[in-house]
């Protein structure tokens, strides 16, 4: 490629990443011994897909990401675990209950054709909070989400030095969990296992490799909407970036992976009126790493928050865990 071409390609990539960068960005490995492997084989590994509001409610994903590094296609299993702290009461001295969010999924991803790929997961929920008069449990099938993502731009020589590639997405959730209102009187009305909404995503990826290295930013945005009960979980848009590295033989693979996440989150609505202490914010790093042999990968991650302001501050999060077993396809 000469130079003139080269600098013309990257003003065109400039310009696709500062239009996409509202709407997403992640990252995917597959066989980490070829330097230049296919690009097709790496992507969406970090997008954050929420199926309800700030604190955790029947979270799909958040930060920790929606698919394998491993395997581009595939089907499969993943547990999330979410520690929370929330006031009981609305007063400065009400005392802390602990809240578990707890998700089983099953997951996969499709490949229509050579450039539009369809992802779904269905969500089963486990929650439980534990105040002054005993424990609370919730349990049952959260919101599906399906979602079709389109490659914008790919390398068309797997022996490119340095690949680029970016995917754009929109997705919907369907309202399949329950959502009980009266769960809304408390300090974390997101103590849900469903939004009770139809909800919206729009994402994308870029990503960047050379040889065995690489790094994604991504950023989505959750566009929700008002439930029967006349009450409206606040839009959310996510951003993270991943630095990743490959390493392996033919058999047995390991893709460790480091990062930063973000969350926003706006007011909920009740009646069209903006419900007090509902917005918030939060940031996390994040470690992880995923192994695979012959067609099966178990990936683990961890996240901690860094800063956080989750309902005027009486929420706080704690910790998130992920484990995934999946078979490649």
């Amino acid at each position: 490629m000469n130079r003139p071409n080269f600098l013309k390609m990257h003003k065109y990539l400039f310009i696709i990443l500062l239009l996409t960068i509202q709407i997403g960005f992640s990252n995917k490995i597959k066989n980490p011994i070829d330097p230049y492997p296919n690009f097709q084989q790496y992507s969406f590994k970090n997008f954050d897909f929420e199926d309800c509001d700030a604190c955790g409610c029947s979270a799909n994903g958040g930060s920790m990401g929606f698919s394998s590094m491993i395997d581009q296609n595939f089907v499969g299993l993943r547990y999330m675990y979410q520690s929370y702290q929330s006031r009981d009461g609305v007063f400065n001295n009400s005392p802390w209950v602990d809240e578990n969010f707890n998700t089983l999924q099953a997951w996969g991803r499709v490949p229509l054709t050579d450039r539009v790929e369809v992802m779904a997961l269905v969500p089963y929920h486990f929650n439980n909070r534990e105040n002054m008069v005993g424990t609370q449990n919730i349990d049952g099938l959260g919101d599906i989400t399906v979602m079709g993502f389109y490659t914008l731009l790919k390398p068309k020589m797997d022996t490119l030095p340095t690949q680029h590639k970016v995917q754009v997405g929109v997705g919907i959730k369907a309202p399949t969990g329950r959502y009980d209102s009266e769960n809304n009187g408390s300090v974390n009305p997101s103590f849900q296992l469903g939004t009770g909404s139809w909800d919206y995503t729009v994402a994308g990826e870029y990503i960047v490799k050379r040889k065995n290295l690489g790094f994604n930013a991504m950023a989505n945005y959750i566009l929700k909407t008002e439930n029967d009960k006349n009450y409206k979980f606040g839009n959310q848009f996510n951003y993270g970036g991943t630095v990743f590295y490959s390493l392996g033989s033919e058999k047995f693979t390991v893709v460790p992976q480091a990062g930063l996440a973000g969350e926003l989150y706006a007011a909920n609505e009740d009646f069209n009126e903006d419900v007090p202490l509902t917005e918030g914010d939060i940031f996390f790093g994040k470690v992880g790493v995923e192994m695979g042999i012959n067609r099966f990968s178990l990936g683990l991650n961890a996240m901690l928050p860094i800063t956080q302001n989750l309902t005027g501050g009486r929420v706080e999060a704690n910790y998130r865990i992920g484990i995934n077993l999946n078979y490649g396809l």
